[in-house]
């Protein structure tokens, strides 16, 4: 974690790598992979830090636990397959664990407890802390996925994919800046598409209560080299060019109320 002096956290509850080894061993050979991850996205914000944002990063994988997605295992979209809280198949539709190795009901309730639930008190302790001090807080909860998931979404994911559950997790005055940074980006995007936003967005954004919540789902065609899993320095350049207008358009909002 990152604290900086900010009404704005960035989080990366999908960026994680590490696996306890009892429970790799127990992994298929390309589960073990972890294709899934949100690679390097960290990496993309890397300037954030400079500008004084708080960041919180998970360092588990989704694969452990899944931090964007609701302890009682809730589905967040109806029309679509739901990968669960602690996964048991792959976006691809394959199985995760080897035969007779799948977690019970028990285990994956340790893992709530264990791995869950501390980056949630650490977040929502982060959140309090900003609306006590600044009287709100906004939460970008950073993402990505490859741009092809058929068993997730049809066709082609746009590059930058905005969402505020429809307007009701964050107020006009965050949504609007970050639209018209995305719109005037160069990139194809889309804001409250196929991502309209996962748990995160949808627990924490609660612009009433003083807290703002926006996701933003990058394809990661715009930015990895896939075979060696890291940022492609070229191929990202329009990219981060993007990520940075759209954070200097949120950070100018949080100061014009702060």
């Amino acid at each position: 974690m990152h604290r900086g002096d900010s009404p704005l956290i960035v989080s990366f509850p999908h960026s994680g790598t590490a696996v306890p080894e009892e429970l790799r061993a127990r992994f298929t050979d390309a589960a073990a992979e972890l294709p899934d991850t949100d690679w390097c996205v960290p990496e993309l914000y890397d300037f954030l830090p400079r500008r004084g944002t708080t960041t919180i990063t998970a360092q588990l994988s989704r694969y452990v636990v899944d931090l964007n997605r609701s302890p009682k295992d809730a589905r967040l979209y109806a029309d679509y397959r739901s990968t669960g809280i602690c996964p048991t198949f792959t976006f691809a539709g394959s199985g995760i664990y080897r035969a007779g190795c799948e977690p019970c009901a028990a285990e994956k309730q340790d893992r709530i407890t264990r791995y869950w639930q501390p980056y949630h008190d650490a977040l929502a302790s982060l959140v309090k802390c900003r609306v006590r001090q600044y009287g709100f807080a906004v939460i970008y909860d950073a993402h990505s996925i490859a741009p092809v998931v058929p068993g997730l979404f049809e066709g082609e994911l746009p590059v930058l994919n905005v969402g505020t559950v429809h307007g009701s997790s964050c107020g006009p005055e965050f949504e609007t800046p970050v639209s018209r940074a995305v719109a005037g980006s160069g990139l194809t995007y889309a804001l409250n598409g196929r991502f309209a936003g996962g748990y995160i967005t949808r627990h924490y954004g609660r612009p009433q209560e003083g807290c703002h919540a926006i996701q933003m789902e990058i394809s990661q065609q715009a930015y990895l080299n896939e075979r060696s899993r890291t940022v492609s320095a070229n191929l990202a350049r329009p990219l981060r060019d993007a990520l940075r207008q759209v954070l200097l358009a949120l950070t100018d909002a949080v100061r014009l109320i702060a």
